[in-house]
């Protein structure tokens, strides 16, 4: 069998292996089989933008259960020891000067004690005066109490039910903002995944071309010693792997540093070797875009909703504002158990009941203005919202019609390259055909491989594309990638 045969048969096996087997990763026995949905399922797990948009859900679902405690009814007990050591009712009582006494003299005549009575009557009242306090609790030296206070509000103007319904809000506006990240890191990661896939494609492509040009140096080198060969043909073989060589090695180059990339997106150790398993292949059907789907989805964007939530959320204040020109109406209970024992635990003595209920009602009557200004403080807020809103549609939209567009750009191109491929699989195969008839030069057969490297190479920057771009679309409308 003659060597240009054999050469023959190896190249047209190689070339028929197809874009994906010649992308196959070297398998190392302590290497990491990674799946895209394994890395997107690590990534959003330890992310710290998904941890930290998960910890502000959790802040609000607490801020929830404050806002809410605000309408119930506030209940407090209270007990307390008082140990007196000086008081100015110590002394049981109080004296009055000798000229307001009232002290008629028992031994004196009925006459004497009769007119002492007449010009004296008025301060017989007041000779009381003086153990007035004398029974009473002030000064004691010891003293308990126990009271249990309750409050209930009333009306507020409306504050209370407003402040429930932010809380509620900004819950709803935390979670769709949860979403948001994770969808936002889902996407990083995908694409990383297809950018570090396309990347060892490339790597296999440019070493089967290298392997291909090889033996074709070697077949040349035996045509050679065969006598059927020149040296200028074995020169332009080996002109034509070195030129290859370095294709190689910037594709393997490449190749590690977007699996740099996406190991530090998946959080899985640089030095651990991975072995990428997802294949990157094009969808056998390719479905059109259902416009009218898409755009009812891309009206339930989380962000979308977030922002609305924030909207409603300024609504809720401006209420809270004007709630400042209204009364405000509370009711307080207390009750209360008193005990003056004569030592610190004698509490065998009787203790003394004191309860009281009060309904208050505060109403404003003029605050310097202020009230005014914090309604239109929180309008202008709302406003403001508005238009972030509106603003934030409006980028939604583009963003959409952006990705759509690319997705087709991608979906068209993939038809192209996938007939391109066809048509430089076949000419290379037709001009190695013809240079073992003597039909062509070598420098032909080197064109033909040359240009079924680029074909490969462009079908699978393609197919890497395409996916990037169906993932950029679906994060583009909020739908599941």
């Amino acid at each position: 069998m003659k060597p240009s045969y054999l050469f023959y048969c190896s190249s047209a096996v190689l070339v028929a292996l197809g874009v994906r087997s010649v992308g196959a990763q070297p398998v190392s026995a302590d290497s990491m089989p990674v799946t895209l949905e394994i890395a997107v399922s690590r990534a959003v797990g330890q992310s710290q933008e998904v941890r930290l948009a998960q910890s502000q859900v959790r802040l609000a679902e607490a801020q929830v259960g404050a806002a809410r405690s605000a309408a119930f009814p506030q209940l407090d007990a209270r007990l307390g020891y008082t140990r007196t050591f000086a008081s100015p009712f110590a002394s049981g009582g109080f004296s009055l000067p000798d000229s307001l006494r009232f002290e008629p003299d028992t031994n004196a005549t009925l006459a004497e004690r009769v007119r002492y009575l007449e010009e004296n009557a008025p301060l017989a009242g007041l000779g009381g005066l003086g153990q007035l306090f004398g029974n009473l609790p002030f000064g004691q030296e010891n003293s308990y109490t126990a009271a249990l206070t309750g409050s209930q509000t009333l009306f507020s103007g409306g504050r209370l039910g407003a402040g429930m319904r932010i809380a509620r809000e900004y819950l709803d506006a935390a979670r769709f903002n949860l979403q948001e990240q994770t969808a936002e890191i889902e996407l990083q990661v995908r694409s990383a995944y297809y950018r570090a896939r396309l990347a060892q494609e490339l790597v296999g492509i440019s070493r089967a071309a290298l392997d291909q040009a090889e033996r074709f140096l070697a077949s040349e080198r035996l045509r050679r010693e065969a006598g059927t060969g020149s040296e200028l043909d074995v020169l332009r073989a080996q002109v034509s792997v070195a030129n290859l060589q370095p294709q190689l090695i910037d594709a393997t180059n490449s190749a590690e540093v977007a699996t740099l990339d996406l190991k530090r997106l998946v959080d899985i150790p640089l030095a651990q070797p991975v072995r990428l398993t997802t294949p990157l292949e094009a969808p056998a059907v390719i479905a059109e875009l259902d416009s009218v789907a898409a755009m009812q989805q891309l009206a339930r964007r989380a962000s979308l909703a977030a922002q609305e939530r924030q909207v409603a959320i300024r609504q809720a204040q401006v209420r809270i504002a004007r709630s400042g020109y209204l009364p405000t109406v509370n009711l307080s209970l207390n009750y209360g158990r008193q005990l003056f024992p004569s030592e610190i635990f004698a509490f065998n003595e009787e203790w003394r009941s004191d309860a009281s209920a009060t309904v208050s009602v505060s109403i404003p009557i003029f605050n310097g203005l202020r009230t005014r200004s914090d309604v239109r403080q929180a309008q202008v807020a709302v406003d403001q919202e508005r238009l972030r809103l509106t603003q934030l549609r409006e980028g939604v939209q583009v963003a959409y019609e952006r990705a759509r567009g690319e997705r087709e750009r991608a979906r068209s191109t993939i038809e192209a390259r996938q007939l391109t491929v066809q048509q430089a699989q076949r000419v290379h195969d037709l001009t190695v055909l013809r240079y073992e008839q003597g039909l062509a030069s070598q420098l032909e057969v080197s064109e033909a491989r040359l240009s079924l490297l680029q074909a490969r190479t462009n079908l699978a920057q393609a197919i890497a594309d395409f996916a990037i771009a169906n993932a950029t679309l679906a994060r583009a409308i909020g739908a599941p990638m």
